[in-house]
């Protein structure tokens, strides 16, 4: 790297930023450039010294982690957030993530691994502690299952018989059409009511028609 990446510091224990300025200072290519004992004052020396990487505490006195890094990113958007904190909690890892930190690891991680997702960060790479990555994994999945439309729980020949609802067929005109039994017709069509949480096949008929899968 032909520049030093600047890192700043942000954490109310004195005692942890000692430590990591007298770590950090032996690593090549890593320069601190500040380091700051509440959120507020970090603000004000990121401003002064725009630094590639923060090194963020989640739960300090009067602005914690979380509020800080959301107005981190509006004057500073270029930095980018390394929480480094104690805590795995859903009511901290979700929000701060929201509000633009780029990596999570703990203060258990080795000074090394602290180094190394310093350099992962200015390369554009993010660093997750692994319980982390599977709580966002998790937060992912669920809201991806809750934002799907009912009709994506259907399986082919339901969406099939589900088309023909919606042109106005009835059980006996799918059953000839799909080459399947009435009574398949009718565990098809009881299946769709409930996957779709409508009560009867007028309202699967509108649902489909709403959602262009009657054409």
């Amino acid at each position: 790297m032909s520049e030093a990446i600047k890192v700043l510091l942000i954490d109310d224990h004195e005692m942890v930023r000692m430590g990591l300025v007298a770590f950090l200072s032996t690593e090549d290519g890593i320069e601190v450039v500040g380091e700051a004992c509440s959120g507020a004052e970090g603000l004000k020396i990121a401003e002064q010294t725009k630094p590639d990487v923060i090194l963020m505490d989640l739960v300090m006195e009067g602005m914690d982690g979380i509020e800080t890094t959301r107005r981190m990113k509006l004057i500073h958007p270029e930095g980018k957030v390394i929480v480094l904190t104690s805590f795995i909690d859903d009511e901290k890892v979700y929000p701060v993530i929201e509000a633009g930190a780029f990596s999570y690891i703990l203060k258990t991680a080795r000074a090394q691994e602290i180094a190394q997702a310093i350099r992962q960060a200015y390369c554009g790479q993010p660093v997750l502690e692994a319980q982390v990555a599977g709580k966002i994994m998790s937060r992912f999945r669920q809201r991806t299952t809750e934002e799907a439309p009912p009709h994506e729980q259907c399986t082919n020949r339901e969406l099939e018989v589900l088309c023909l609802l919606g042109q106005g067929k009835s059980n006996q005109e799918i059953a000839d059409e799909l080459y399947i039994g009435i009574k398949t017709v009718k565990t098809h069509v009881s299946n769709i009511l409930s996957k779709l949480g409508v009560e009867d096949r007028t309202q699967a008929a509108i649902y489909a028609h709403r959602h262009g899968i009657s054409k």
